[in-house]
């Protein structure tokens, strides 16, 4: 068996593209990866692929451990972003032909499962209803009112916990990411905790303690903003309060000097990236990207931060096809905390695969499926061009 051909494919996604990779073997056997990249280089990722795609095809892809090392050693002067991201997606793809030429899940492949069920928190939750609420075809989040509703609904739905971002509902709502546009956030932290206190208060009025909150800060605030805002949400007794800081004793200072648990690391690239952070003790959680790192080289990241009694969550704001890789990771993990899963998205995600996942009382299935357990329907993909045609 031999790599015939490497594709990359886009869908439009609403306000942003879902990417993907497909393998085709000399026998006819297909993988699947995802590699959405939707706030960096979309056709960066493509082009990086078609470049790697002859150290690839014509190659045994039960291989993957060889072929990802002589891509990493190809590309080794230009280290993580949008290299990494393309090394995971290949690494990916090359897993899921290999499990499904013996007939097994993934995760088969590194030891088993750990468990069966994994936990999951609502993620986005408010903040796709603020800024992309037409097309989900959901309600707006136009008053607090509406968030008490939605704490609601996240109970109902048999969630015990949600994560929200810096949001302000309203005729026009908000979210407001300053660190992504006109500089970072510091300055306007006093206004920021005032948000997001009566964001969750609204939220704990709906939700009745049935349902932790996580709050992501993202890039948005320096190690000061952040202690100052944390410090404004201790009473609502967060899940963890999420934050990006490219230094690790920079974060470090942040988690001991804020009053509830740290998770970062989403933006980090396989263990050299995680292991200063773990070293300097920056982290309660580490939030790991699986389509971005790669399955193995993820998994590696799980196994170190063991190691410093640090436990993982898999970064996971894509479609369903990473939704079943991020699944297969938390069941081949021992220190999995729970798992990130969007609720709110465009209609024709549940249409786009073979297999949706399978959620029961808030916990997802493990999928037990040859490879990641689903595969992408490439009718819907092409009915859902992106770019969308103007």
């Amino acid at each position: 068996m031999k790599v015939a051909r490497l594709e990359t494919l886009f869908c439009d996604a609403g306000w942003r593209p879902w990417v993907f990779l497909k393998a085709t073997t000399d026998d006819g056997l297909v993988g699947w990866s995802e590699v959405t990249d939707s706030h960096g280089s979309p056709r960066g990722i493509a082009g990086i692929v078609e470049d790697l795609a002859p150290l690839v095809v014509g190659r045994d892809p039960r291989a993957v451990e060889r072929i990802y090392w002589d891509l990493y050693r190809h590309t080794r002067q230009s280290p993580g972003s949008v290299i990494q991201k393309a090394l995971a997606g290949i690494e990916n793809v090359l897993l899921d032909l290999k499990a499904k030429a013996l007939g097994v899940p993934v995760h088969e492949l590194f030891g088993g499962p750990t468990r069966d069920t994994v936990p999951l928190y609502w993620s986005h939750c408010g903040t796709t209803r603020a800024r992309a609420w037409e097309v989900t075809g959901t309600s707006k989040l136009a008053s607090y009112d509406d968030v008490e509703a939605l704490g609601r609904e996240v109970v109902d739905r048999g969630f015990s916990a949600f994560k929200t971002n810096i949001v302000v509902p309203g005729d026009e709502p908000q979210v407001l990411m300053p660190g992504f546009g006109g500089g970072g956030g510091t300055a306007r932290a006093t206004e920021i905790a005032l948000h997001l206190v009566r964001l969750l208060e609204a939220f704990a009025a709906g939700t009745e303690g049935q349902a932790r909150p996580i709050v992501d800060l993202n890039f948005n605030l320096d190690p000061e903003g952040v202690i100052r805002v944390a410090r404004a949400l201790e009473p609502f007794d967060l899940l963890w309060l999420e934050v990006d800081v490219y230094d690790a004793a920079a974060l470090a200072h942040v988690r001991r000097s804020v009053p509830m648990p740290i998770c970062s690391g989403e933006n980090l690239y396989t263990a050299r990236g995680f292991r200063p952070y773990l070293e300097a003790g920056a982290m309660d959680v580490a939030s790991v990207d699986v389509i971005w790192n790669g399955f193995h080289q993820a998994k590696k990241v799980a196994d170190l931060a063991e190691t410093f009694e640090v436990s993982c969550a898999p970064h996971n704001y894509y479609g369903h096809l990473a939704t079943f890789i991020a699944a297969q990771w938390c069941a081949a993990i021992p220190n999995t905390r729970i798992c990130e899963v969007d609720v709110d998205d465009v209609p024709w995600r549940e249409e786009l695969v073979t297999a949706v996942p399978e959620i029961r009382d808030g916990e997802l299935v493990v999928p037990s499926g040859p490879g990641w357990g689903t595969e992408i329907v490439e009718d819907v993909l092409r009915a859902h061009p992106w770019p969308p045609a103007s």
